[in-house]
């Protein structure tokens, strides 16, 4: 991404000032994505095996995988498989070899059957999402790499918006796990129709009577009978699809991919309202300086792309927009379980982990991703205008369209919940 903003002829006191600030692209100051430190449990997991403390020990299965998951407190229920050639390792996924996905709120990981290697992402508190590999060649010290460009052509592509992100596709495939592009592609998060999900990816799970793009190749399978197709919906057992016994799972979880397009929409929201608020900021003293007032003198111009900035981010955490399920929704792993576990609770044992998946995704509608570091990391200026957001959704004062979907009850549950589980709340809150 390069951007430039030009201000020419600039007034001010009647002084003419003529300047060419090129607003920042990620690459530069202040966000300095390829050279900046990251922040994430992969980069202290790397401190902690040169530091002798962690040891990865590879199997002769799945090579690091197994070592990796239980070092990131990755479940394996959280497992996921797409056989469409969208990543970088395509020459080892198809429908025979898809790629599994294991995830938890902080890293995503990718493994290929006999795979070069492991493919990872982190959330990070200053640079968003970073991407490192870890290579399965167990003839060499285990290194997670970080990634800078290559990753970068997909993942901070116009799709993201030019930012680094996570990108879940919906495609459709051939019977080799080619993309058939006059199908078209989609983009998915939790706003995304329920039968335009999952194209190119495996499906367990029931839906009742809702379609999806899940299970299905272009031409159909070819060990299919051809009078009696299967279903796609509905699948609780992927045996006639591919050898699932080379995997750690069986399953391809459906609440488990629900949960993964939410949580992966709502983090790049954050890293761009990060971004963009730091540029902004950052352009800022470069004005201030400009015009000789004090270099933290706030101007109105940045302040409105500052709200700009983040009231996707409060948008997408109040599910505006969610598509509405029409009948109860169910996974085939132990995800639903162990997920919702993980609370945090408040004194009524209500967590924002808690499922519905009958008419909607969660019970509560507040996203759990409130709690983590990389919400925590946004500029304070940010979280300040995003708290006060979510005060006058949550308290009622604003009822406009965007939050029609948020009943009184829900909205003083989300409060009840925020006030006793989330540290480092405004003291507007807790009145």
């Amino acid at each position: 991404m390069r951007r430039f903003l030009h201000f020419i002829a600039i007034t001010f006191t009647g002084v003419v000032l003529s300047a060419d600030l090129r607003a920042n692209d990620i690459y530069d100051s202040p966000i300095l994505y390829d050279t900046a430190e990251a922040d994430n449990v992969v980069a202290k997991l790397q401190t902690q095996m040169e530091a002798h403390k962690v040891t990865l020990k590879p199997d002769e299965e799945h090579g690091y995988l197994k070592t990796v998951l239980k070092a990131l407190d990755v479940p394996e229920s959280s497992q996921i498989l797409v056989f469409s050639k969208t990543s970088l390792q395509r020459s080892r996924i198809g429908p025979k070899t898809p790629r599994a996905i294991y995830f938890n709120d902080d890293v995503t990981i990718g493994y290929c059957h006999s795979g070069d290697v492991l493919e990872i992402t982190a959330s990070d508190t200053n640079l968003g999402v970073v991407f490192y590999t870890l290579s399965q060649n167990r003839s060499i010290t285990p290194q997670f790499v970080r990634q800078t460009e290559g990753c970068l052509i997909c993942h901070a592509s116009s799709r993201n918006q030019g930012f680094p992100g996570h990108l879940a596709r919906s495609v459709a495939t051939d019977r080799r796990g080619e993309l058939v592009l006059s199908r078209g592609t989609k983009t998915v998060n939790h706003s995304t129709p329920f039968e335009d999900r999952w194209g190119g990816w495996y499906v367990t799970g029931t839906s009742g009577n809702q379609t999806h793009q899940g299970n299905q190749v272009v031409g159909g399978w070819p060990w299919a009978d051809k009078e009696n197709p299967p279903l796609s919906e509905n699948i609780t057992d992927l045996k006639p699809y591919f050898t699932a016994a080379n995997y750690l799972s069986p399953h391809s979880d459906l609440v488990a991919l629900m949960v993964i397009e939410h949580q992966g929409e709502i983090k790049n929201r954050i890293t761009r309202a990060n971004f963009l608020t730091r540029q902004a900021l950052h352009e800022q003293v470069e004005l201030n300086k400009a015009f000789g007032e004090p270099l933290d003198n706030p101007r109105e111009s940045i302040t409105r792309r500052i709200r700009a900035a983040c009231e996707p981010v409060v948008k997408y955490l109040l599910f505006s927009d969610e598509a509405k399920l029409t009948a109860p929704v169910a996974g085939t792993s132990n995800f639903t379980e162990e997920f919702a576990a993980r609370g945090p609770f408040d004194s009524k044992k209500r967590s924002l982990r808690q499922f519905d998946l009958k008419t909607r995704m969660f019970r509560y509608p507040l996203s759990y991703v409130i709690y983590s570091k990389q919400f925590d990391g946004l500029p304070a200026v940010a979280k300040e205008q995003i708290y006060q957001r979510l005060w006058e959704v949550l308290s009622g004062q604003d009822s406009s369209k965007d939050f029609a979907h948020l009943t009184p009850e829900d909205r003083t549950a989300v409060l009840e919940i925020l006030r006793e589980t989330k540290p480092g709340l405004p003291d507007y809150w807790k009145k």
